[in-house]
């Protein structure tokens, strides 16, 4: 009987060894599968023995960056979170050492760093994946919407010091804080405006792009010196509107048609938006938090005239007090983001407490928008 017992347990060792993928290509297939199924720990270390087994082939280190990447938080400062976005970095980089022009690397890098609100080595990646794919709307869509995180904190900040509400029509009545942020902006405006206007011209009909070029019209117009230049560039930024509300008009029809083959790109992987504070502490993730205390968000004019609705989803971070610190966009549509951003950032949370003491911690909160019939 023991004997048997000690050849079944060989038997039983050895299958259990030939199950095993002998080749990096078995690996990575068993990894894809495993990303399929959302065991993102499984696919990496998957795609690890992959890498291990052929660590000179491409596609092993992109798809073991990818894994990574995906368990990344947007917004969470934890040691092990921070190690994770370290890790995606150093396999795309591996990546981009083998195809300096590899544009899935390229693109990733980008967004990796954008969620990371790292806005200047976010562009410098995009610009790098622009210059081996020159067409590539989303990059340019991406570039835009950089320049608008690093422009809109301080703009929304400026207006709130000097009593203004986000609806208040312009431009701004203190004349220095006007030449302030021109002084500081100006050129990050023009960027912006100039990397949108590129991802139109690749694809017209790229809406998304339409709505920041409203905004970026629309907030640029508050800087301007006379009512006359203010009021030229808020009727510019309402052809904006029109014109994104008659391009989702179209691909509606097209689509429920049947004749919308190819459409057009969608945007980047989730773009946040920070609109909190500089120096944040280490926080912890956690589904929600209880909201003490909140303000609605005012429903944006030009939305509602372009009937648009939907939900924001940000990243918020709650400092030990219950009050927001920090807020990154995690989706929604541009015309709904700023809206969403003004209301929660007055919105007060209990406190996340452990071992019974209050700690920063960053949740994911939804913002909706919904139009009356």
């Amino acid at each position: 009987m023991r004997l048997t017992m000690i050849v079944v347990s060989l038997v039983g060792s050895l299958m259990a060894q030939n199950s095993q993928p002998a080749d990096w290509r078995s690996w990575v297939n068993r990894g894809v599968q495993a990303f399929k199924n959302a065991q993102y720990g499984e696919a990496t270390a998957d795609f690890q023995k992959a890498v291990d087994l052929n660590p000179g082939e491409i596609a092993p280190h992109l798809y073991l960056a990818t894994a990574w990447m995906q368990q990344f938080i947007p917004g969470a400062e934890s040691p092990e979170n921070l190690a994770i976005a370290q890790k995606a970095d150093a396999e795309f980089r591996i990546a981009l050492a083998q195809d300096l022009n590899n544009r899935v690397a390229l693109a990733s890098l980008g967004s990796l760093n954008l969620n990371q609100r790292k806005w200047d080595e976010a562009r410098d990646w995009y610009r790098r994946l622009v210059a081996a794919d020159p067409n590539n709307a989303a990059a340019y869509y991406s570039m835009g919407f950089i320049a608008w995180s690093k422009w809109y904190p301080a703009y929304a900040k400026a207006r709130a010091q000097i009593g203004m509400k986000p609806e208040d029509p312009g431009p701004i009545a203190d004349a220095a804080v006007r030449t302030s942020l021109r002084s500081q902006f100006w050129p990050v405006l023009d960027e912006g405006i100039r990397t949108l206007d590129k991802a139109l011209e690749l694809n017209p009909q790229y809406d998304d792009a339409m709505a920041y070029m409203n905004l970026f019209i629309r907030e640029r117009a508050d800087l301007r010196d006379t009512k006359e230049e203010y009021t030229r560039d808020i009727a510019d930024a309402d052809q904006w509107v029109q014109k994104t509300l008659a391009t989702k008009k179209m691909k509606m029809q097209m689509t429920q048609g049947g004749m919308l083959a190819a459409p057009p790109p969608p945007p980047p992987p989730p773009p946040p938006a920070r609109a909190g504070y500089p120096g944040q502490p280490e926080v912890t993730a956690i589904p929600y938090a209880q909201i003490v205390s909140q303000v609605d968000p005012v429903y944006p004019a030009l939305a509602q005239q372009a009937r648009v609705q939907g939900t924001v989803k940000l990243s918020v971070t709650i400092g030990a007090d219950g009050r927001v610190s920090n807020i990154q966009v995690v989706s929604g549509h541009p015309l709904l983001v700023p809206a969403a951003i003004e209301a929660v950032r007055k919105w007060v949370y209990r406190p996340t407490l452990l071992n019974g003491e209050p700690i920063p911690a960053v949740i994911r909160q939804d913002v909706p928008f919904t139009l009356s019939q």
